[in-house]
């Protein structure tokens, strides 16, 4: 089974420089031979998937920065996030909805911002205007983005098994996500911003609220099971609920076929880092709590000094001056 090194994620830890490099298709490692002429027919968009990959990252962390598994990146290695990918578990299918995500999100982006020649603003999907208000500005083409995150991301899981048939579900539930989500943003005109007349164009959500809808799909992500078919090209692997008294899942459902291991010790072979010296809130009764997070062996508590800013007075006009205050702080970690 491969690692997550490859689909987008295959740019790796290169991503922080594609956007200020020229783009050498031939250079990222891990691409297969359809990714490669993806890239290298639209390579003005690459840095804009690169970007899309980046997010899609670090809402990841900011997701599960507080339970045993926070999404922890690796420096030497294709795979970026280790070997805990290899299995279809629920980290997985998080992981490639929130990047096959990301990579729709960021093209849309660029594309409605001039960035490309080869996309730009969507005419398509404007309907009649509402009472009080036309059409105006640049309606994001969310349509291309997912194109593109679809051709890229879902070029390598053409195989008739069962994880390329769970990373092609939950790559698109994460473009799913991104199309449920547009909504019509609006800008006033008239004197002294009296709204007289209203120019609206579709835009997407802010990212945050697509990790925060899809670390909600993780939570409720469906188990499966796999199942063989005989067909004409040969034995095909497909999933099917492993629960039948449970709703099936839909396109928009995170599945899953393997269960995680709990995180708690480092272990190589599952890429778990473990949670010792992980910072631990000790007034919680959730997964970020000392006790959870910990996994029952205790945390340590130290104090830390930091400088912050108090005793702020605002002068007209107009500046704001302040004092500089040591304040002391409990910081506990995990043992």
């Amino acid at each position: 089974m491969k690692p997550l090194g490859g689909w987008s994620l295959a740019i790796g830890h290169q991503y922080s420089s594609l956007g200020t490099q020229p783009i050498l298709c031939g250079s990222i490692p891990g691409l297969v031979p359809k990714q490669l002429r993806f890239c290298r027919n639209y390579v003005e968009i690459m840095p804009s998937v690169a970007e899309g990959v980046k997010i899609g990252i670090q809402e990841c962390q900011h997701q599960f920065r507080g339970r045993r598994w926070n999404c922890t990146t690796v420096n030497d290695s294709l795979a970026i996030f280790g070997p805990v990918l290899d299995k279809a578990t629920r980290e997985s299918a998080f992981v490639h909805a929130i990047a096959s995500a990301g990579v729709a999100f960021a093209v849309t982006r660029s594309c409605a911002e001039g960035s490309a020649t080869i996309c730009g603003c969507d005419t398509r999907h404007k309907g009649p205007p509402g009472e009080g208000w036309k059409w105006g500005g640049c309606s994001e083409d969310v349509e291309f983005g997912t194109m593109v995150s679809r051709e890229f991301a879902d070029a390598r899981e053409n195989r008739p098994d069962a994880r390329s048939a769970m990373n092609r579900h939950n790559n698109e539930a994460g473009r799913t996500s991104i199309i449920d989500h547009m909504h019509l943003k609006c800008k006033c005109h008239g004197l002294s911003g009296s709204c007289e007349v209203k120019t609206c164009w579709w835009s997407q959500p802010d990212f945050r609220v697509i990790g925060d809808y899809l670390k909600d799909k993780y939570d409720s992500a469906s188990e499966m099971v796999v199942e063989k078919h005989r067909e004409s090209r040969g034995w095909v692997e497909t999933l099917r609920p492993k629960y039948n008294f449970f709703k099936a899942p839909t396109e928009r459902d995170l599945v899953y076929y393997e269960n995680s291991p709990n995180f708690c010790e480092p272990n190589p072979e599952t890429g778990s880092f473990g949670t010792r010296d992980r910072i631990c809130n000790v007034t919680s009764h959730g997964i970020d709590g000392c006790d959870l997070l910990c996994c029952g062996r205790g945390h340590n508590t130290r104090t830390e000094k930091r400088k912050e800013k108090c005793h702020c007075i605002f002068h007209w006009c107009c500046y704001v001056s302040c004092q500089e205050c040591i304040r002391v702080y409990d910081v506990h970690t995990c043992k």
